[in-house]
């Protein structure tokens, strides 16, 4: 087992009770389902066209989602960082082909649940159910239409500086072409908006 376990699930616990309380009955069942993962940096989690198997919790590390158009070009969809859930609902939920890979952008620990096992949890126990709407309202539809709304009504700046809010470290932690994909702006928009804040 890795180290910082006990540390890991602490973690992943208070996060699905920053959504709804957890019985002891069933966090004992949580932590008997979940499987805690090293993932190397580089190393794909889900590839393209793969169906999804399984949700990701990030204790320590980036994971990515990505999309590779027809011509090659990469856009990234979506960083996830310490704290996040990550997966490919659309495929889980259908069972068909994911339109996206998930990369490990740093060296990354992380806890895997078989979404099979995920779905028994929410038939079984009333408590994890009330997490899984929690979750998908606040996720899937609050956070969502925040972001589109961000995407449209803020330029650039501030969605970089909302991003350094939440995770201050992050322009150490990956490199600077993934933080532009996933704003929505060229490598050369960023490095401009980085240097015009430098002055500031």
């Amino acid at each position: 087992m890795l180290d910082n376990n006990k540390k890991h699930l602490n973690d992943l616990k208070l996060k699905f009770e920053s959504y709804a309380p957890i019985s002891q009955e069933t966090w004992k069942e949580i932590e008997y389902k979940v499987v805690l993962l090293s993932a190397k940096k580089g190393e794909i989690l889900l590839e393209n066209g793969q169906i999804a198997k399984d949700i990701y919790f990030v204790c320590k590390g980036v994971l990515r989602t990505f999309i590779t158009d027809q011509e090659g070009t990469i856009y990234n969809k979506n960083l996830f960082l310490e704290g996040d859930f990550a997966g490919s609902k659309v495929s889980l939920l259908q069972q068909t082909p994911s339109e996206f890979a998930i990369e490990a952008l740093e060296d990354t620990i992380l806890f895997s649940i078989n979404y099979k096992k995920y779905r028994e949890l929410i038939a079984q126990y009333s408590d994890f159910k009330n997490f899984y709407i929690a979750y998908l309202e606040k996720n899937w539809i609050i956070e969502k239409e925040q972001r589109e709304i961000a995407l449209v009504m803020k330029n650039a700046t501030q969605r970089y500086l909302e991003l350094l809010a939440q995770h201050p470290d992050i322009s150490d932690r990956i490199p600077l072409h993934h933080i532009a994909s996933h704003l929505g702006i060229t490598p050369t928009q960023l490095s401009r908006i980085r240097k015009n804040l430098e002055k500031e």
